[in-house]
């Protein structure tokens, strides 16, 4: 599994709320800072898709 690499969250947004976006290492997801949405990460690459982002709440 390739690493993630946290600088790309300086410019990563939510496409959904354009909020910024936490890193949870454990779950290897980006969770958006309402905390609605956690967008998956695969193979060090975040899957920024709407569609395949899991609902939080």
């Amino acid at each position: 599994m390739s690493a993630f690499d946290t600088k790309i969250l300086e410019v990563l947004v939510c496409p959904k709320t354009k909020k910024k976006l936490i890193y949870n290492q454990e779950s290897q997801e980006l969770i958006n800072e309402d905390n609605t949405l956690a967008y998956p990460i695969k193979d060090g690459i975040p899957v920024m898709l709407i569609e395949e982002a899991r609902s939080i709440i």
